[in-house]
């Protein structure tokens, strides 16, 4: 998740959606950062303004209507950590039935409650990455690439899905969506085709360090043009062919007309 966070904000761009619903996992441990609907490019040295998102995971900076540039996604990953690791939103009870205005409210007012779930370092970086801060450069803050630094120590191996799993899910249900989508995933492997395995195995081509850049992809007007100089190019002889028989039947009519 932090790897695709990093991405996305390497061109400038803010995802303002991030939430458990929209992170997908497969079989294999591979993760998908999907919906990129309320993504955009920020310009550079610019900021922007807009009150979108879902609620419960809206900074603070979003709900007020301020200008910001990257810190919603760092916010939005501060609950989803919380959430991984409680059970439920940081501002909502898991099946807790509440008005948007009171959950809002509790955003701007209230501070999350941390159980004997969390340890010692999650609670420091779930804290730092709910910091009301929104403005980058900020000395407390915690930014994608600085939770990047935990992958030296930490390691997540043999991972096994089982297909009824159903208590294992339950403790990553929000509690407003309904989670039968999560064993339909698995099960017809929906985004199969997004995973691209080489030979025995080996890693998948999008996630190869060295694996060579697919070229840029053209864009429509390029192909309009592409296509027009290819029609142009074909009906050029016969243009030619065509004027050609045009200029010799002429000139044999009028040797006709001569000789007679």
């Amino acid at each position: 998740i932090l790897c695709g966070l990093e991405d996305l904000h390497r061109e400038n761009t803010v995802y303002r959606d991030l939430k458990p619903e929209n992170i997908l996992l497969d079989d294999y441990g591979h993760i998908r950062i999907s919906d990129l609907g309320l993504a955009v490019k920020i310009p550079e040295g610019d900021s922007i303004r807009g009150r979108v998102g879902t609620v419960g995971y809206m900074a603070p900076e979003v709900l007020n209507n301020q200008r910001y540039t990257l810190s919603p996604d760092y916010w939005g990953l501060g609950c989803l950590i919380y959430e991984m690791i409680a059970g439920q939103s940081p501002f909502r009870g898991r099946k807790e039935k509440v008005k948007r205005e009171e959950v809002d409210r509790r955003v701007l007012e209230m501070e999350e409650v941390y159980s004997h779930k969390f340890s010692e370092e999650a609670k420091s970086i779930c804290k730092m990455l709910l910091l009301f801060l929104f403005v980058l450069g900020q000395p407390r803050a915690v930014y994608c690439k600085d939770v990047l630094d935990i992958e030296q120590f930490s390691t997540v191996k043999g991972v096994n899905l089982d297909q009824t799993d159903d208590d294992f899910y339950s403790k990553f249900s929000t509690g407003s969506v309904s989670i039968p989508w999560q064993n339909e995933m698995i099960e017809t492997e929906c985004f199969k085709e997004l995973n691209l395995f080489g030979p025995n195995g080996t890693i998948s081509p999008d996630l190869n360090k060295n694996y060579p850049p697919e070229p840029p992809k053209k864009g429509l007007l390029h192909r309009i043009f592409k296509r027009q100089h290819q029609n142009n190019s074909k009906s050029s002889p016969n243009s030619k062919t065509n004027l050609n028989h045009h200029i010799n039947s002429n000139h044999v009519s009028s040797n006709s007309t001569g000789s007679s």
